[in-house]
């Protein structure tokens, strides 16, 4: 089961955010060697548009770390409002875990 994170980030900043991957038993760090991570942000779950959040797997993979990040024209780009978001992993063998998932909230810029 998937990590509930909700996060709150500025519109027209950079946002970057590590995020360490624990196994199923909540302490032991995931090896991540082999895997690949992906991650997607929209507007509410049915939606078909969407921007990809960058996640980078961190070396050395078996420190279990994953940064996820937008750009700053990334996070102009978008409204500011509530969006949902979750961060995926992808073994080699194909088996897909939600990592972790949550709402994220853009907080509007006043300074463009």
């Amino acid at each position: 089961m998937a990590t509930i994170l909700n996060q709150n980030i500025d519109q027209g900043s950079t946002y970057s955010k590590p995020i360490t991957v624990y196994q199923d038993d909540g302490t032991t760090i995931q090896n991540l060697t082999g895997y690949t991570a992906s991650s997607q942000l929209r507007k509410n779950y049915t939606s078909t548009a969407y921007t990809t959040i960058l996640a980078t797997i961190q070396t050395p993979a078996t420190n279990g770390v994953i940064v996820i990040s937008l750009t700053a024209v990334q996070t102009a780009a978008l409204k500011s409002g509530r969006y949902v978001y979750d961060l995926q992993i992808a073994a080699a063998d194909g088996t897909v875990t939600r990592v972790i998932e949550g709402v994220l909230t853009l907080r509007p810029e006043v300074t463009k």
